[in-house]
């Protein structure tokens, strides 16, 4: 656990990779999610929740949750802020940082969220945040361990017939059943 506030060079013992936010960057992301949750629309779980979002280009987006009396309408706000980024055409991510309002426990992300976090890369930071300003930091891929990602789509795959094989003689598959 660590304090974003009582930030020096190093916030936790190790010296931060050149794609890692600076500890300047950590303290305005963990800033910027708490300010978020402001805006949240939670009429009905009365549960806030803010994010922001670095870019790495060093853009920032923010969001919060937007409840739905449908719940599964329901937006995180992590995704808020991942989707207004994607939107405006970034798809390289540095952080993110999550504020709520409990205040004993670090909010960590919903399943949704972590998915779309590995979308976009298995090696990016989340900060889990608690109103204080202390967080716990974690890798995207840590978050959702033996995830589905894009790369999943290039893994090697057992070639089965389509539907439409039975009788049609330019199916690929009967070619090379032989």
């Amino acid at each position: 656990m660590f304090s974003a506030t009582a930030l020096s060079a190093k916030c936790d013992g190790t010296s931060l990779p050149q794609n890692d936010p600076t500890p300047g960057a950590i303290v305005d992301l963990i800033e910027r999610c708490q300010q978020a949750k402001e805006y949240s629309y939670n009429r009905y779980s009365n549960f806030r929740v803010g994010a922001a979002l670095l870019c790495q280009d060093g853009t920032i987006y923010t969001g919060c949750n937007v409840e739905n009396a449908s719940y599964g309408l329901t937006i995180c706000a992590e995704r808020t802020a991942i989707f207004k980024a994607v939107s405006e055409g970034h798809r390289k991510f540095t952080a993110i940082a999550i504020s709520s309002d409990v205040v004993h426990e670090f909010i960590s992300p919903c399943g949704a969220c972590r998915q779309v976090f590995v979308e976009f890369g298995v090696d990016w930071d989340v900060f889990m945040t608690k109103p204080d300003l202390t967080y716990k930091r974690m890798k995207t891929g840590e978050l959702l361990p033996f995830c589905f990602a894009p790369e999943s789509f290039e893994q090697h795959r057992v070639l089965l017939p389509c539907f439409g094989c039975v009788n049609d003689t330019s199916c690929v598959f009967k070619k090379t059943k032989k």
